[in-house]
């Protein structure tokens, strides 16, 4: 990133708040003075700044004042609450990224003065380890350098992609959710293994760091996945064996159907 990155406030210290502060303090481009906190539960204001030496001040607005980039990381219900608090700091220049899961851009304008550009965002726990996939979707009035500013920023904690805002919600079932989707099959394939023998730790690492090595072949390769299956599928061999356990016990479907019941859950989020 260059130099004069921007200042940033995160409202909300809740898991993902808690992820993007950590991502970006690991990526060495931002320190502890970068970053300022709200967060409402004093418990967890504490934590955070004695976690992460950053600063948390007593109010929204007094956070967004201090930052160029104001990053709103509360539940969907309290959104308005937040806006509402940050908007009087909200000057020429500043700019509010959204990650909260089925808020339109329309909602989140409507409580901000007229100019201020809103982006968007659908990360998801992996910020914490710089490795997320990252959503994300401009208003009408964001400048081209600002929604570039963002993604540098973004960019930090790991891949971002422009999407337009209708697939956002769609995008939140497979991001926003699909970590989770990825620890339970992690889970599956290390009890399997301690199932087999092989010690819980032990199993632990073997299925995580397959899942982690699987991952990287698709993104670095951009090989389909069913071209990546291929070649560890050999005729008569174990692999297949295992493959059709998985298509009996219909595996494919049940994800799809988990990415589709979660992807219609994030457009009941959208407050009122």
């Amino acid at each position: 990133m260059k130099k004069n990155k921007p200042k940033l406030a995160i409202v909300g210290a809740g898991k993902m708040g808690e992820a993007v502060i950590s991502g970006l303090l690991k990526s060495g481009e931002y320190k502890p003075q970068d970053i300022q906190v709200f967060e409402i539960i004093e418990s967890r204001s504490k934590y955070m700044s004695q976690t992460y030496n950053v600063k948390c001040v007593d109010n929204a607005k007094k956070a967004a004042s201090f930052a160029g980039i104001t990053i709103i990381a509360v539940k969907p219900g309290d959104v308005k609450k937040a806006l509402e608090q940050i908007a009087p700091a909200m000057k020429t220049g500043k700019i509010v990224v959204s990650i909260a899961a089925g808020v339109t851009l329309e909602f989140l304008r409507k409580y901000l003065p007229k100019d201020v550009p809103v982006v968007r965002v659908m990360p998801n726990i992996t910020c914490q380890v710089r490795e997320a996939m990252i959503a994300v979707c401009p208003s009408e009035n964001t400048k081209k350098e600002e929604l570039e500013t963002v993604i540098g920023t973004l960019s930090l904690l790991g891949r971002v992609i422009t999407l337009d805002e209708k697939y956002l919600n769609l995008a939140t079932g497979l991001v926003g959710s699909g970590p989770a989707y990825i620890y339970l099959i992690i889970e599956a394939l290390a009890d399997a293994g301690v199932r087999l023998g092989l010690p819980k730790d032990v199993s632990i690492l073997l299925a995580a760091q397959t899942t982690l090595g699987a991952a990287k072949m698709v993104v670095e390769t951009s090989e389909h996945p069913t071209k990546l299956k291929d070649m560890v599928t050999t005729p008569a061999g174990t692999t297949i064996e295992g493959l059709l356990a998985l298509e009996e016990g219909k595996l494919r479907a049940v994800i799809i159907n988990a990415v589709t019941k979660a992807a219609e859950r994030a457009k009941q989020l959208q407050p009122v």
